[in-house]
Formats: structure tokens, sequence, C-alpha cells
């Protein structure tokens, strides 16, 4: 049997990335974890090819090659998405179809086999139903499978010259019920979690392959379960010691972290350098009605800047749009943003996903339009705001033009890149002369080319003054402002 495993093309966005990874040479940030892991569940005898197409095109002969095509996607891929399933069956091909779109969008189930949920469980059924001939058109999981069988990811499938950084899973699902959150409704609120063995055993693979640098943790939120990663993170601290700090790492968690300083020793320790958090407003009644209520415990602020004294940038998302959003409420997201010093703010529009709990509300009310792009960044709304819905876009393109703006932008950097001090410099996945090449092309970009130029040298001269030991983070920083701006100038015309 010979399969091909698709990932669909994103569309460009604040999250994309692609004017900050076009610096580097790269074409997108990770690769479809998903489906190598899907691909690791596959019989070891089935030839496998993986063709993400956010890296390099899906050709005919790439279809035509295959004996059936398995793809997964995410809401935002959706076009993407529907195009390649319909050029699989003009080809033919037998398609499979997984991933949290076809989970959640129970109306529009695609391929000739859909995957609903989680698929430990029902992979395998597939396989047999296949070999005895009578594969069904749905698999459909409502349990929450132990992580501990699941495979180390097939990572030979990906062309890791063309990633910026690899993923890996340690956990799946949250404690927290937040309104607006779809991850609750695909994973459960009880998080589950891998052994620390079977992390390690990822974290070989990848070293193995030759991988150095950035790894993403991709739970979104690792510390859901507090237990266990308390338990594997002296493991992994060891790892990298007795390998010499191969990896930094990210991922993603919620604000309690701020309450345990033992976890944020541990954090730093273990090599992590960035976290992603869901701050999503500084009005305490906008949280409450979210039902994010482990946001309002303590002073916002200070959090931010204790996880950053133990050497992690933060980076966050905010929201607009609330009901109990009051007038002024596009001016305290940009002071809270700039006072927070976090540089990497990616600030959307609520948006209704499907099956959240937001989602059955709105629709109760009668206040829902459509559904959501899965782009919370495209400035459209699918439900009534109770602001006026003209006011609330408007609102929020004059947040993205203020904090994205140069001066605005660089001010945060410095800001962070003083409160946020590393220990030793960020393994990276380079060579010296591809990190001289994209020196060259940023100073180029940014500091001949770009309108903006004066800010970004003005940047540069007061991280050489005050910062001179964060240059290269001062230079990643800078990259990933210029694709902010450019995004923002296009969708805020």
């Amino acid at each position: 049997m010979k399969v091909l495993l698709v990932y669909p093309e994103f569309p460009e966005t604040y999250w994309s990335f692609k004017h900050a990874l076009a610096f580097e040479g790269k074409l997108s940030a990770f690769p479809p974890l998903g489906l190598m892991t899907v691909a690791a569940m596959l019989p070891a005898d089935w030839e496998k090819r993986l063709v993400d197409m956010n890296v390099e095109s899906l050709d005919d002969s790439d279809i035509e090659w295959a004996d059936m095509v398995f793809t997964s996607a995410m809401l935002v891929q959706k076009d993407s998405l529907l195009d390649v399933v319909e050029r699989a069956r003009h080809a033919g091909k037998r398609v499979a179809v997984g991933g949290p779109y076809v989970s959640t969008t129970l109306d529009e189930l695609t391929g000739d086999h859909t995957f609903v949920g989680e698929v430990e469980d029902t992979l395998p059924e597939f396989l047999h139903d296949l070999a005895l001939g009578i594969p069904q058109a749905v698999y459909r999981s409502d349990v929450k499978p132990a992580l501990t069988a699941t495979p180390v990811p097939d990572f030979a499938l990906a062309k890791l010259d063309r990633y910026s950084a690899m993923s890996v899973q340690y956990s799946r699902g949250c404690p927290f019920q937040c309104e607006f959150c779809d991850i609750i409704e695909i994973y459960g609120r009880v998080p589950r979690t891998k052994t620390g063995e079977q992390m390690l055993a990822e974290l070989d693979a990848l070293h193995d392959a030759g991988w150095t640098g950035l790894v993403f943790i991709v739970d979104d939120n690792f510390i859901g379960n507090k237990k266990s990663v308390k338990t594997f993170l002296p493991e992994l601290a060891e790892w990298s010691r007795a390998r010499g700090q191969p990896f930094s790492f990210i991922t993603e968690a919620s604000l309690n972290l701020a309450e345990d300083e033992q976890l944020l020793g541990m954090m730093r320790d273990a090599g992590f350098r960035r976290v992603f958090l869901g701050i999503e407003t500084p009005v305490e009644e906008s949280l409450i009605e979210a039902q994010k209520k482990q946001n309002t415990r303590g002073n916002l602020l200070d959090s931010v800047e204790l996880i950053q004294s133990y050497g992690m940038e933060v980076m966050a998302g905010f929201i607009l749009g609330f009901d109990s959003d009051p007038e002024d409420i596009f001016k305290l997201q940009v002071d809270f943003i700039r006072e927070s010093a976090i540089p990497l703010a990616m600030v959307g529009l609520l948006t209704a996903l499907p099956d959240t709990g937001l989602w059955r509300r709105l629709e109760k009310e009668g206040r829902l339009l459509t559904q959501s792009t899965g782009n919370n960044t495209d400035c459209s709304l699918n439900f009534i705001p109770k602001m006026d819905a003209t006011r609330l876009v408007e609102g929020y393109k004059q947040v993205l033009q203020t904090i994205y703006s140069s001066r605005e932008y660089y001010d945060r950097a410095l800001k962070c890149l003083a409160r946020v001090v590393q220990s030793g410099p960020e393994p990276r996945h380079s060579t010296f002369r591809g990190d001289l090449s994209a020196l060259v092309r940023i100073f180029m970009r940014l500091g001949v080319l770009d309108s903006e130029r004066r800010e970004f040298w003005r940047f540069i001269r007061s991280t050489i003054s005050h910062h001179r030991e964060q240059f290269a983070d001062a230079i990643r920083l800078a990259a990933m402002g210029y694709h902010f701006r450019k995004l923002t100038e296009a969708n805020c015309r």
C-alpha cells in the first residue's frame, strides 16, 4: 500500500510568520506533527510519502503515485483541504480525512473515510476493516485515549531543513473551561500526558535525525497536569545536559504558571525560552464572561513580569469583542500590551468556533451569523457583537496599527530584552554561513530598503549599548516585528 499524507496550506496570517521566516530561508514554522504521528501508526510495510503544502507543492505525480491519500486540517485550512480532497477523488484515489476541522464541523464531513475525534482507537479499527474489505465511511471516537500508546512520530518523512522549529506533544486537554475555546471540546478537560520515557524517545529521534535548535511542545496547556509536568521536567533537564543542550523549548501554558515559582524554575532549568499565554483582556468582567476566572486571581502585569524574570519571553493572545468590553477597551488593550513588554502580542477578534460554549450561547441568543473562518485576525465577525460591529472592527484595526508600528514594537522589544535574561546562547539549526546570510538579509531589508529603517537602527543601537549579549534575540524580534507590520499594513487599509 502506498500512502500519501498531505498537509493543506495555511493562508497568510499573523500566525504564519511568513515575512519573518523569509529572512531565515525557511518556508514554515513547524512540520505537521499530527500526520507524522498517524504515519507511525500505519503498517511498517506500507510506503509513505509526506507533502506539506506549506513548504512544497502538491504535484499530480504525488497523487498518482499513491493508493490512498490521508489528510488532516484545522478550520483555517478548510479551502486548501477541500481542494486536496477534490484532486485526490478526481484521480480516483481513496481519501481519509481527520483532524480538528472535521472533528468539530460534523455537517461538512469530507473524504471516503472521515475520522472524528482522536485516532488512537479508530485508526487500528479502520486498518482492520480495510484488511477485511469492509472499511466504514465514518470512524468516530468520543473516548479520550491514554497517550501512553502513541508512537514516536515519523520525523524522517519531514524535510527538516525547510522548517524553523520541530514539534512534539506531551499532553492533550486543559482543566479550564474558557467559553470560546474548542480545545476542551475536542480533547476534554482532564489533561492526559505521555510518559517521560516516551518524550525522551521522541527527542532522541529528533536528535538522531540531526536536529538542533528550537522545539515547540505543542500542548494547548503544557502545565494542565502540573503533577506530571513536575515529574517530567527534571528528566528533560538531565537529558539535555547529557547531550550538550541541543534544544531550546517553547510551549503554551495558562497564566497560573505564575503562581508556581518551583515550576517556573524547573522550566528555566530544562531550557524553556518562550511561553505563549492566553491573557485575552485586562478587563476582569470580560474574563469572567469568558469563564476565564483563572486569569482574575492575581495582577496580570505582575504575573507576566514574574514569568519573564525566569528567562522566558512571554508571547500572548488578546481578544477584542467580548460583550463586557467597555467603550475604552481599545486603549486598555494597547496600554496593557505596552506595559507588559510582550513583543509578540497576538490580538484577534472574538470568534465563535463550532461546538464551543460560545457558539452554543450565541446560537441560543440568535446572534450567530456564519461559520468562522478560523482566522481571528482577518477582521471578520461571525456573530453580532454587543458593540457596534463597525466600531469594533475599526477599533481592532487601530489597536493593530498602534502595537505593530515600528516605534511601539521596538520599544516593547527593548523592554522585553531588559526583563528576560537567558542563560547562554540559544541552540540553532543552521550553519554559520546560514546565520550570516540571514543577518545580511535582515540588515538589507530593515536597515536599507525599509521605510522604517530609522526605527530599526535606533533599535540596533540601543541593543548594542544595553543588551549586546542578546543581539541574536534582538534580531529575531526585529524580523518578527517586520512580519507583523507588513500584515497589518495589508489588512488595515
